[in-house]
């Protein structure tokens, strides 16, 4: 008894610690599940009609998308092919330092629409849930903390709802629609916070590995039995002293036709920049639109577009793979529409706990004042 009390009082302090931060990050994750699926129904220029020709090159989309941004070098965008029924874009950073993303019909090049990210709804959404709009540095610490706390939450949550006997079971598994609101709340608070708990703690783990990316690699190393596979890492090199010769076609021009050779099977292909000529031009294919499991990871030189290294998912061990399917689990995509939806759901839930936590001390706190003011008087 003891013990639980002591639960129960880190399990107080710490939910008005991080209540706030969980509630904002738990509500834009949940707006942010279906994101996909809303703009595909309210903005029309991500679709296009599938021609029998081949997409046009990068090189032509990035001439297409910077017409009218002039002083914007192609080398310092990010390309994206969404598959045959996508448009395609073009993402880069304007003279004023504004996040511009053009899509264009990628057998054509034809420019479809441009987007200031910094005012765009689930540009923001994002940014709230993975930043709270705080500096990067600041909301490492801040967001990280508070989702670390709610696991915590989660764990002496559940100790806190495990039932003294028997008979309170059931109790502990249904909401008493027909009580006053205190007890609903009460009810609001336990029961959806035991039935959420599990997928919410994966929620809450796959969000902090984006938060702390060592800990993924910890997690393959873990899941590998400890043995390191050299294939899984592209930490390729520019060897910057020695004279290369330039590439015979623009560069991304290169990459692209040679990861559409190596992984013909990939819907979707992520071109990075060029850069400074200093490091590795990157280049992602990806399995299936839209989804970032299944890839196979390049690096090419940024002068030369000679491929430095590749790596395969079909080779990839089975830790890499895990840990490369962490966005999808984060989102429930990894489950399609269904996977989704829990997630939906358990982000709603995760978002309410807070409330529903904070109602039932305020409640407590009151009634714990009531007696000592009938004293007094």
């Amino acid at each position: 008894m003891k013990a639980k009390k002591l639960v129960g009082k880190l399990h107080l302090w710490l939910g008005l610690t991080s209540g706030l931060v969980v509630f904002i990050v738990s509500l834009t994750g949940a707006i942010f599940v279906f994101q996909d699926e809303i703009r595909d129904l309210t903005e029309p220029w991500r679709k296009v009609p599938v021609q029998a020709t081949a997409p046009v090159l990068p090189s032509r989309l990035q001439a297409a998308a910077l017409a009218s941004h002039p002083g914007i070098a192609a080398s310092t965008t990010w390309v994206t092919y969404f598959g045959a029924e996508r448009s395609a874009t073009v993402f880069f950073t304007d003279k004023a330092g504004n996040p511009i993303q053009v899509y264009l019909n990628p057998y054509t090049g034809q420019v479809l629409r441009e987007q200031n990210l910094r005012t765009y709804f689930f540009s923001i959404v994002q940014e709230i849930h993975m930043t709270l709009l705080l500096p990067e540095a600041v909301a490492k610490w801040v967001v990280g903390g508070a989702v670390l706390i709610f696991v915590v939450m989660l764990l002496t949550g559940l100790v806190l709802w495990w039932p003294k006997r028997r008979q309170e079971r059931k109790q502990r598994f249904t909401i008493k629609w027909g009580a006053r609101w205190r007890r609903i709340n009460y009810d609001l608070h336990n029961v959806l916070g035991f039935y959420a708990a599990s997928i919410g703690l994966v929620l809450a783990l796959t969000g902090l590995f984006m938060i702390f990316p060592s800990v993924l690699t910890a997690i393959a190393y873990v899941t590998n039995g400890g043995r390191t596979y050299p294939q899984d890492l592209i930490t390729a090199k520019v060897d910057t002293l020695r004279p290369v010769a330039a590439a015979p076609a623009p560069l991304s021009d290169v990459v692209y036709q040679a990861v559409r050779r190596r992984s013909p099977q990939a819907e979707m292909i992520l071109l990075g920049p060029a850069g400074n000529g200093k490091e590795p031009a990157y280049c992602w294919a990806y399995r299936k639109a839209l989804h970032y499991y299944n890839r196979d990871d390049y690096a090419f030189h940024p002068v030369s577009g000679q491929e430095l290294q590749a790596s395969f998912h079909a080779t990839k061990s089975a830790g890499t793979q895990l840990t490369d399917m962490n966005y999808d689990i984060h989102t429930g995509q990894i489950l399609g529409l269904g996977g989704k939806i829990v997630a939906f759901l358990a982000s709603l839930i995760s978002a309410s706990l807070p409330v529903t936590g904070t109602i039932i001390w305020w409640g407590r706190r009151n009634k714990a004042k009531k007696p000592r003011k009938l004293q007094t008087a």
